[in-house]
This record gives C-alpha cells, structure tokens and sequence, in this order.
C-alpha cells in the first residue's frame, strides 16, 4: 500500500461512478430524487452506498435536500449528498414536482452515457416545468458508489451536504464541458472517461473539504490531517498484517501509549486496534470479492496465522463468514 491513506482507504471501499445525465431546463424547473437506497440497485448495483451529484455548468439553480434549507447554485458550483439524502433540485426554492416519477432511474438506460434530459419534455424525468421563463440552466448529475460494509470510516466523517463553490476551473470544470460534449458526439469511450473524472473530482471536493474543516473538528477526514494521528493511520494503512500493540504504535509515531489512545479515541471515535481490526476486515472483504484468494490466504494477508481466528473476527465483525459473503457478492455481481 501507499503512504497515501485517503487513496488506500477510496480504493478498499470501492469507489465507483456513473455519470447519469445532464439536465437543461427553463424556469420555473424541479426535479427530484429519492432517497439513494430507494434507486442504488438501478443505478449502482452492487454497492452499499450511493451519493449524488450536481454541478451547475451554466445559470444557477437551488438544491434543497429532505429536511434543509434551500441551496443556491452558482455555475461552476458542485453540491454532493454525501448521505444519500431525497433532494430536490430546482429553479427556485420551493418548487416541488407534483407527480415525480420514481421510475425513470429503473428504466432502461440509453445505449451510452451521458443522456440529455430536456426539461420541457413531459414525462421525460421526476422533473416538472410550468413552462414559460426566460431563465435556463444546464447541470451534469452523476452518482458516486461504494461499499459502506464491513468498514467505512469516511462515511461517518461526512456531512449531509457538501456545497463547493467556484470550481470552474478544477475537475469539476472539465467535467462539466465533457458531459455536455460527450452527450452531443457520443465518443467512444467516453462514458469511461466521464465516471473517471467524476471519481477524481469527489477527491478534489474531499481535499478542499477538508482544508475548509475548522481546527477544532473531529471525525476520520479530521484525525487524518492531525500530524500525530494522521501518522498513525498511515503505518495502520501501509502494513495492516504486522503484529501491532499499542505499544508499538505509540513507539512508531513517538507518542506515549496514553496520549496515542487518547488523540486517537478524540479524532477516530475508536481505539487504534480496534480500527486495525476493523480495517483489515474491510480488506479481506475486498480481497473476498475481487479476488479467488482462498480464505487462508486472506486470512494471512490481513495479519491472520489460523483461517479459524480469521474467520470468527470477520463473522463477529460482518454477521456472516467468508464464504457466505464471497458467495452473496458474486450472486449480486452477476445479477446486473
């Protein structure tokens, strides 16, 4: 592994994308999306956990997710629903379609990605246009995957929505051009190269997130920016399957084993081996999944001398044995 933590801890959860579709509407526009675990079979199957996307590449427009008050989008602004929220997306706070359509996200998808969806067309989407303004606005919308079992400490970290202003000129900017081009010349390979920039501009978001976190903020993105703790993930992360103690730790990162548990319970919300136990069980599930490594092979690859051992920590930590999930993952692979 890299010393590079947030890179080693997107790839063990999986993160993946699909950029769906780029919206053009004239006010007065809503479209509204359920809640992500309602659509993440249709959309992402596969995947324990599912965000959405949204970045404004002309006008404006407000996104106002189930519960909270209304957003304004400026273009070259992204807004991601980090915890799945139902949201609604609109030219003005507010609105709400009056007979939104669960069922465009299961319907079948067109032949490549990205699709145009036109506002204007009836029954084209959840969205609903009275009709009439003279206002447009154009965004790219797309989805952002990943396994939320057995472990996942990002997800904890996260807000309910990140909103990431003036991004014209990064990822988001890129993207924002290539889906609309894309959409209108239909390349080859461009849906791939769309899901891939689409991953990189949720890590920018997450990096300029984190700059904006305030000194005295907690939670996994936290720890990982404090010198002490943010070197004791990265050993944790650069070799899970040495024999780690406390002590050992704490003599690795030149901290007393008292002040290592302590910064660490503060920032992580956990004690460093039992995040140890719990992200090794997050690398055997990935190794389960991906890979025909047989179990006593993940076993020692994750810091396991008896497949025994191994497979009661996994089953206390997941609620099933190894076998049983290498077995329900390929079954929900090959179902898509």
């Amino acid at each position: 592994m890299s010393g590079d933590t947030l890179s080693d801890l997107l790839r063990a959860v999986r993160l993946r994308s699909a950029v769906f579709f780029f919206v053009e509407g004239t006010d007065p526009w809503v479209a509204e999306t359920p809640c992500a675990a309602d659509i993440v079979s249709a959309i992402l199957p596969g995947a324990d956990h599912m965000m959405e996307f949204h970045g404004v590449a002309r006008g404006s427009c407000y996104a106002t997710p189930e519960g909270g008050p209304a957003i304004r989008l400026e273009e070259g602004d992204v807004v991601i629903l980090p915890q799945g929220d139902a949201h609604v997306m609109s030219s003005q706070p507010g609105l709400r379609a009056q007979n939104p359509d669960r069922e465009i996200f299961f319907a079948p998808r067109p032949p490549q990605m990205p699709h145009a969806l036109n506002l204007r067309e009836p029954g084209a989407t959840t969205a609903h246009l009275d009709g009439g303004g003279c206002e447009s606005a154009t965004l790219v919308c797309g989805f952002l995957g990943f396994d939320a079992r057995p472990f996942n400490p990002l997800l904890a970290s996260l807000p309910r929505v990140i909103h990431m202003p003036g991004m014209a000129d990064g990822w988001m900017g890129t993207l924002l051009r290539s889906a609309v081009d894309e959409s209108a010349r239909k390349r080859p390979g461009g849906e791939a190269v769309l899901e891939r920039m689409s991953e990189m501009m949720f890590v920018d978001v997450l990096r300029r997130y984190l700059d904006m976190l305030p000194e005295e903020s907690t939670g996994w993105l936290s720890g990982m920016r404090d010198a002490s703790i943010g070197r004791a993930l990265a050993v944790l992360h650069e070799r899970p399957a040495e024999e780690w103690t406390i002590e050992k730790l704490a003599e690795e990162i030149a901290l007393s084993r008292s002040t290592l548990h302590e910064r660490f319970v503060h920032f992580i919300g956990t004690s460093p081996m039992q995040y140890l136990a719990r992200w090794r069980m997050q690398l055997a599930a990935r190794s389960l999944t991906e890979t025909d490594a047989k179990v006593m092979q993940v076993a020692m690859d994750v810091g396991y001398e008896s497949e025994a051992a191994f497979a009661r920590a996994f089953k206390r930590e997941v609620g099933t044995s190894p076998a049983a999930w290498r077995r329900e993952r390929r079954a929900v692979a090959a179902a898509k």
